[in-house]
């Protein structure tokens, strides 16, 4: 007899697929492969400071929950450093110049939505973004640094400088997920939930290029 697929492997494996087509979006690609500006980089960054301003403020409601409090480490806050980046990026006016685009709009009605009531959905945004920014992010802040000659300003939201060790912070992580005391049906409810939230990301980049292009018009 097969011994059952950990939780944190099912849910790695259900979402593989959406992970990879919200990483190969038109305007993220660009950026990675080069063919992004500047500019571009800081349309992403202010995208990010709505949706983490969203998902720690939902943190800071949801830690006196039993499960979701398992999830939300103070080393894992970006809030200061995109803000520390959006001022060297833009300004100490960038607050007055930045504004959600559409897809972000929603994504945060979203995040504040299962944040004020939904231990599971919160997780699973909060998986999406943080692991992922614990793996491919990393990569792509030594990228963006290098492509714009960063040295750490510009590209603080990519640097956890009290995660000595992201991979054994991630192998926590994804056992506190096997240890969440969720049956089967709620499992699938956040597996779902993830994937709506690689859905959100995609939609954002797809906003992105649509304003980029629009300023090109303009």
């Amino acid at each position: 007899m097969n011994a059952p697929i950990p939780f944190s492997t099912a849910l790695r494996e259900r979402s593989s697929s959406a992970h990879s087509g919200s990483e190969g979006a038109g305007f993220m690609s660009d950026l990675m492969r080069g063919a992004g500006s500047r500019d571009d980089y800081t349309a992403l960054v202010a995208q990010h400071w709505f949706i983490y301003e969203a998902l720690e403020d939902a943190a800071s409601r949801m830690a006196a929950d039993p499960v979701a409090a398992m999830f939300i480490s103070a080393k894992l806050t970006r809030l200061p450093a995109l803000e520390a980046d959006l001022e060297f990026l833009i300004g100490p006016d960038w607050r007055e110049r930045i504004a959600p685009l559409p897809a972000t709009r929603r994504y945060v009605a979203r995040i504040r939505e299962v944040g004020a009531s939904w231990p599971g959905g919160f997780v699973a945004h909060h998986y999406t973004r943080y692991l992922g920014d614990l793996s491919g992010g990393l990569f792509i802040g030594k990228l963006m640094a290098r492509r714009f000659g960063f040295e750490t300003n510009g590209i603080g939201f990519y640097l956890f400088a009290e995660i000595g060790d992201p991979a054994a912070f991630k192998e926590h992580y994804r056992a506190q997920l096997d240890a969440a005391p969720w049956d089967a049906a709620e499992q699938q409810r956040v597996i779902d939930e993830v994937l709506a939230a690689y859905q959100f990301n995609t939609d954002l980049f797809t906003d992105l290029a649509a304003a980029k292009a629009a300023s090109v018009v303009a």
